[in-house]
């Protein structure tokens, strides 16, 4: 999901934390680290498919648990984590770089956070969204992304220099070398 919740949080989510009321501005409400609470707004895409969701699950009591297991009792983090194996594996087949890749629901949460800042989005406001402490936690996204740093750089090239990455020619490798 594009909230980047947490494991805990998201098996924590009750019915009665959804808010899916387009005049109340779609979002949901849970507890994070630190039993601080956050509201994370959702997307359109995201609205439709909870509606769907817990139209299909037969949800509806405000204390019953979102996402619940065959059992009808809440998903336990281990269930999760399966589910996403299978999902991964599952993708792997249409992308077979998956199956080198630890695909874990944190990787979910990690995908989020670096959507939002391949966006555009300030790392403070990825802080506030994935309920970090202090926007340094988030500060890990920026050092992961190669594409954002490249195009950072070539926001600040000099306008008489060609695009692209300098390769030093044969001479220049000697000499350096040399050093």
């Amino acid at each position: 999901m594009q909230t980047g919740l947490r494991v805990s949080e998201l098996i924590a989510l009750d019915v009665g934390d959804v808010t899916l009321d387009p005049e109340a501005q779609a979002h949901l409400r849970c507890r994070g680290k630190g039993r601080k609470d956050r509201a994370t707004p959702l997307r359109s895409d995201s609205v439709a498919a909870l509606r769907r969701w817990l139209r299909e699950s037969g949800a509806d009591a405000p204390g019953r648990p979102v996402f619940e297991s065959n059992r009808r009792d809440r998903f336990s983090r281990d269930g999760i984590e399966r589910i996403v194996r299978k999902h991964a594996r599952t993708a792997a087949q249409a992308c077979p770089s998956l199956d080198e890749k630890r695909v874990s629901p944190h990787t979910l949460r990690h995908t989020a956070a670096m959507e939002l800042l391949r966006n555009g989005v300030s790392c403070t406001v990825i802080a506030l969204c994935l309920g970090h402490e202090s926007a340094e936690t988030t500060q890990v996204y920026l050092h992961a992304d190669m594409e954002i740093k490249k195009r950072t750089m070539d926001q600040t090239r000099p306008t008489d220099v060609p695009e692209g990455v300098y390769t030093p020619d044969d001479e220049i490798l000697a000499f350096l070398r040399s050093l």
